[in-house]
């Protein structure tokens, strides 16, 4: 049996017993004058600027992005429809209900609105709070309309101030689990540097404002920090309590306002079953972070009128499954190495098994169908069969669901980041799989605290969170670009940390037999001065650049459209037309809508997916027919999308269509044998040409470069 002790000067894991005690005191002489007051005086110090430097470069983070937006589309100078227009796609949906309450005449009418909705979906009346994740537009109304600030502040600007303002407690959550890493505050502004520099990738808050995820993220990065620190052993129990309170807000927060919350916590939940089951984190405090995310999900999916795309999620089939296998495996954690190998790979299959049977069981109990098109497209993506089914080829076109481009990896190297980042890691993976194999060979693991802490003293449990956290996160991010958000911004977290840590730093010297305490400290402060002289040498110029480049928002095909319908068409005419667009129309003009962009709804999909036959090959009749069906008085037909140049043929929305439809596709290129020659024209293309069957069903009412709009016959 090898143990850690017996690894002197050879191996990462190579420390003595009193490591612990020996950094503690190194970490004291190196930065702390001498005399317990003097060091008490100094580590306050210490604390008090590393907290304001924290705030500060929040605060001028929150005021960058706010100024960049402004610059960007001169949205102090345009009109209230271009404010609005310019929160595209689903961003516009979601901004309709802040603007839908401010208008009710008081907040029970503006709640009822929301709870018996029925001009989002025409013909159907929605709870909208039980649907989509949009309580924080309801509480940001209700402060709107109680805080005397309505004469000073416009509620567009109220609204986009505060998504501003959470950036800024996003990047200070950011800096604080670095700090927290490290053990230095220089760690966390690398941090947020590196945050700021690789603006392109790590946020897109700028030009997406009302965008769920921009709600969600700054709670995420609290929940981080506050894991990082309840994960630090021999806390106090007041500080464990406070620290499980503020995991347990920010974890219900989080899933509060963005619906793939289980997906993000059950990439989270499976670190935990990681580190769990290689004895690198005390077993009892995985247990409360199992309870808190299915508790703080149960809590939402409460709020959310039983929502039950929540209760059929994998998280929650997960966690139980975990804490189920847990006990019925009570030996899981002895036995030889082999044995306990053997043992944990058994764990691993019967926490599966289990996990597929509970959610298979909950979702026939609930006939939920709400998230099978994300299986469907996982499924396709991974290539587990083709498939024609028209929602998974709709995911799989778009350039967001796809693999991460290989330039994103020039950028982040411009700024050092990916290089630090890679470093850091490749050292902390080796110290990982060390102390891995260590705490499986140990048949006597009775997980003592002596013993974890001997086990764990080189990866400290939080060390060990945040690199399978940045892990696997950054698998998700290398095959879904959209989730890069998650995993860039912990890249600039962990990188500063690796930089600014002594175990990094002593692992390596040892490695290359230079260790010396004095050494430690030197490239522990100066490799991050020095990165940070560079990045503002490199990088400041441009920053100023792009703060003094003006444009401005500039639309006006579809300002003219948004005026037309306000004026000419009546208050409850129900529009038909692309999801994207119809978002726009809600907001705009307050008009009924045949389908939206919030596509986790079974029976939405499928009505998209008839609406959407209006670029399809069918005859005037048929599209008539599936229009009326849904109430619709107005069709607005694209040129954007029936023309559609940007993605290649097999992804264009017509494409995508034909062949869901079993029709083959336009232009030169194969067709897959089965497909037939469509019956009618292309719809959008040919009722342009005026012809009787097309006028027989619909009437021309307007139209500019962009848009064509259609008023449909009453009767055939």
């Amino acid at each position: 049996m090898i143990s850690i002790r017996q690894r002197k000067g050879v191996k990462p894991t190579e420390v003595p017993e009193d490591y612990a005690a020996q950094e503690a005191n190194v970490k004291l002489e190196n930065k702390l004058p001498s005399g317990g007051t003097s060091r008490r005086l100094w580590k306050l110090l210490s604390f008090m600027v590393g907290g304001t430097i924290a705030l500060c470069i929040g605060l001028l983070t929150s005021v960058y992005l706010a100024t960049l937006h402004e610059n960007d589309l001169w949205f102090s100078n345009i009109k209230e429809v271009e404010r609005e227009i310019s929160f595209r796609t689903e961003c516009g949906l979601y901004y309709s209900y802040y603007k839908q309450m401010l208008q009710a005449p008081t907040l029970m009418q503006g709640f009822h609105g929301l709870i018996y909705d029925n001009k989002t979906e025409s013909m159907r009346t929605i709870n909208l709070l039980q649907r989509m994740n949009i309580y924080q537009e309801v509480f940001l109304s209700i402060l709107y309309r109680v805080l005397p600030i309505q004469k000073y502040l416009e509620p567009v600007y109220f609204y986009i101030y505060t998504l501003f303002g959470l950036q800024a407690i996003y990047v200070t959550a950011l800096y604080i689990t670095s700090w927290l890493l490290s053990g230095t505050w220089l760690s966390g502004l690398l941090a947020a540097f590196w945050y700021v520099t690789n603006r392109i990738d790590t946020t897109r808050v700028e030009f997406t404002i009302p965008l769920r995820e921009n709600w969600a993220l700054p709670f995420f990065a609290i929940q981080i920090a506050a894991i990082t620190y309840f994960l630090r052993p021999n806390l106090q129990p007041l500080s464990e309590r406070l620290t499980l309170l503020a995991i347990f807000v920010s974890t219900f927060l989080f899933s509060l306002t963005w619906q793939f919350n289980q997906f993000m916590m059950l990439m989270q939940a499976l670190v935990l079953f990681t580190l769990d089951s290689l004895d690198m984190l005390p077993a009892a405090k995985a247990t409360w972070l199992y309870g808190i995310q299915m508790t703080g999900l149960l809590l939402v999916c409460i709020l959310q009128f039983f929502n039950s795309m929540i209760l059929g999620s994998l998280l929650i089939s997960f966690n139980l499954s975990v804490l189920i296998a847990r006990k019925l495996q009570k030996n899981l954690k002895t036995g030889s190495f082999l044995n306990r190998l053997g043992k944990l790979l058994l764990h691993l299959f019967a926490v599966l098994c289990l996990t597929l049977f509970l959610n298979n069981i909950i979702k026939k109990i609930l006939n939920l169908k709400s998230d099978e098109h994300i299986f469907k497209f996982l499924k396709a993506k991974f290539g587990f069969g083709a498939t024609r089914d028209f929602d998974a080829n709709l995911y799989l076109c778009e350039e967001a669901f796809g693999l991460l481009p290989f330039n994103t990896f020039g950028r982040l190297s411009d700024t050092l980041l990916f290089y630090a980042y890679i470093f850091v890691l490749s050292i902390t993976v080796m110290a990982a799989l060390a102390v891995a194999f260590h705490n499986l060979s140990d048949s006597a693991n009775q997980q003592s605290m002596g013993q974890m802490g001997k086990c764990t003293i080189i990866l400290k449990p939080e060390t060990a969170y945040n690199l399978i956290h940045t892990i696997l996160f950054g698998f998700l991010a290398l095959s879904t670009m959209r989730m890069k958000y998650l995993w860039t911004s912990h890249m600039c977290v962990f990188a500063s940390f690796g930089l600014c840590s002594p175990e990094i730093w002593e692992l390596l010297l040892k490695l290359i037999h230079l260790y010396n305490p004095k050494r430690i400290c030197i490239m522990r402060y100066s490799v991050p001065i020095l990165i940070l002289l560079y990045l503002c040498y490199k990088f400041w110029p441009g920053m100023m650049d792009e703060l003094s480049e003006l444009r401005e928002f500039y639309d006006p095909d579809t300002v003219e459209l948004m005026n037309w319908i306000n004026s000419n068409t009546p208050r409850k005419a129900v529009f038909a037309g692309s999801m994207q667009l119809l978002a726009g129309v809600k907001l705009c003009t307050g008009r009924t809508l045949t389908n939206h962009p919030h596509y986790e709804d079974n029976s939405l999909r499928e009505r998209t997916k008839a609406v959407y036959q209006i670029y399809a090959k069918r005859s005037p009749e048929d599209v008539h027919t599936l229009l009326r069906s849904f109430g619709a008085d107005y069709v607005i037909l694209e040129d954007s999308i029936c023309y559609e140049r940007r993605h290649q043929r097999g992804c264009r929305l017509r494409d995508l269509l034909d062949i869901a439809n079993g029709h083959m596709m336009d232009g030169p290129g194969e067709n897959d044998p089965d497909l037939k020659l469509a019956g009618h024209p292309r719809f959008c293309e040919e009722i342009k040409r005026n012809l009787p069957p097309y006028t027989a069903y619909f009437t021309r009412v307007f139209q500019n470069k962009t848009f064509h709009v259609y008023k449909l016959s009453r009767n055939k």
